[in-house]
């Protein structure tokens, strides 16, 4: 494959990845957020929260069907412009994500149908049953796709033979070493993206001063879980970039943007690194804080990029800028929680309108950090598709520029249709509001009528 094809064949691969982890990243956390609805529903009986359980059922069923559209896309890629990674990787990743589809996909399917239109026609507790379920085929989905993707990055447990890798122990390749924190950081990404855009929907009913009672429910409630989440975010995320340090150096050195090792060193905020000649042309940081954020020391010595040889360096200015989106928009998230708990302890949580505007602002928070953590991710991995064993090069099939250039095209079109579709459905259910539960239950009942009187004498359907 040429220079261009090979460069246009990643950036169409980074750009449907990119778009496909927006939607199993939303469906993770609404899924466990319906769970906690469903749950607070059977426990106090408010219709309250019925309310809320449909509302955003309907948001969830959108994120489900469009990531799963999504996913199906992304993967004709790996046979289209990665033949060369595909047979050497096929026998691994192949097993892992067969095993996905065999567990989780068909569990979450086995049940989203009772979830979404189980109402009146299943025992409740069965209905939440449902609902849990595809909550948990969520995280079995998150722990197969996680495992093989963290394969790519610390690949272990395997054997090569005849140009191929082929799992020898199954616990060490789908646990390997990057997994056991990679994961827990990709679950709270996915919690705090769809926390903050329940609490951004939530806010701009507030503003509107509409549906009060339920926007102040899923207001509080989406806050509060961004709260208690943060700081173990945080957490989780150092301890990432510690391990990382020793299975790839390369990626932290690239993403902090020193070429020497520099003791004493500030926390660089932009770059203009010069690759051929191994130096930045242009630094502008923060005096101390970057031997603080790192090292936890004020002099400690920060490592530069020069200690990989050039051949097998990222791009640092991808890594470096990925990764300034994704922790900026951490500190905003911070921010948001505290002056929440602030809010909470003065009773203006539902009522400060600057603040509303910020939540409003801040809808999209969850998702730029989990896309910017992902491309930080990948593009730090470079120059291999497999670390350490396949370069991305040499992964890539031999494509001309026009057979890149029209898949990307089609790609491209398919995606901006429907990513507008799905705001123009997201805004026409935030437009619509939740249903008036009286209405609702009138509907159910309806429904469950119709269906019991299609059923055969003697059967009974329990309708509690």
């Amino acid at each position: 494959m040429n220079n261009f094809a090979e460069f246009l064949s990643r950036f169409q691969f980074g750009f449907t990845a990119s778009y496909h982890i927006m939607f199993p990243a939303l469906s993770i956390g609404l899924s466990w957020f319906l769970v906690l609805i469903h749950g607070m529903y059977l426990k106090t009986g408010k219709v309250e929260y019925f309310r809320i359980y449909k509302f955003w059922t309907s948001i969830f069923a959108l994120n489900f069907s469009i990531g799963v559209v999504t996913g199906i896309f992304m993967s004709f890629q790996f046979g289209l412009n990665w033949s060369k990674f595909s047979y050497a990787a096929g026998p691994v990743l192949g097993s892992i994500i067969g095993l996905e589809v065999m567990t989780a996909f068909f569990l979450e399917a086995g049940f989203l149908g009772i979830m979404l239109l189980g109402w009146n026609r299943v025992n409740k507790k069965v209905h939440f049953f449902a609902t849990l379920m595809v909550a948990v085929g969520t995280l079995i989905s998150a722990t197969w796709i996680l495992g093989a993707n963290s394969w790519l990055h610390t690949p272990a447990g395997y054997k090569f033979s005849n140009g191929q890798y082929f799992i020898t122990e199954w616990w060490h390749a789908v646990f390997n070493p990057s997994f056991y924190i990679r994961y827990p950081h990709m679950l709270l990404a996915s919690m705090f993206a769809s926390s903050f855009l329940v609490a951004g929907i939530s806010a701009w009913y507030l503003l509107k001063n509409r549906y009060l009672s339920f926007a102040k429910t899923t207001y509080s409630i989406s806050l509060a879980i961004i709260t208690v989440l943060i700081p173990v975010q945080l957490w989780v995320g150092d301890t990432l970039y510690a391990k990382m340090a020793v299975y790839q150096p390369a990626k932290t050195e690239a993403l902090e943007g020193f070429w020497e090792d520099t003791p004493t060193a500030p926390y660089l905020l932009f770059v203009n690194p010069d690759f051929k000649n191994q130096r930045n042309d242009v630094q502008v940081g923060i005096p101390y804080m970057g031997s603080i954020l790192i090292t936890h020391s004020l002099h400690g010595t920060v490592q530069g990029l020069k200690r990989t040889p050039p051949e097998n360096q990222p791009n640092m200015a991808l890594t470096f800028y990925f990764f300034r989106v994704m922790f900026l928009v951490a500190i905003l998230m911070f921010f948001t929680a505290l002056t929440s708990i602030a809010l909470r302890f003065t009773g203006s949580l539902f009522v400060k309108r600057w603040f509303l505007k910020m939540s409003i602002f801040m809808t999209p928070a969850g998702v730029i950090a989990t896309i910017a953590g992902w491309i930080t991710s990948e593009t730090g991995r470079q120059p291999y598709v497999i670390y350490g064993l396949l370069r991305t090069e040499a992964a890539a099939s031999s494509l001309s520029n026009f057979q890149v250039v029209f898949s990307f095209s089609l790609f491209l079109i398919t995606y901006i249709i429907l990513l507008a579709a799905y705001i123009k459905f997201i805004c026409k259910i935030v437009q619509k509001g939740p249903e008036e539960i009286q209405n609702t239950l009138k509907t159910d009942e309806r429904k469950t009528d119709n269906f019991i009187s299609g059923l055969p004498e003697g059967i009974k359907l329990n309708v509690k």
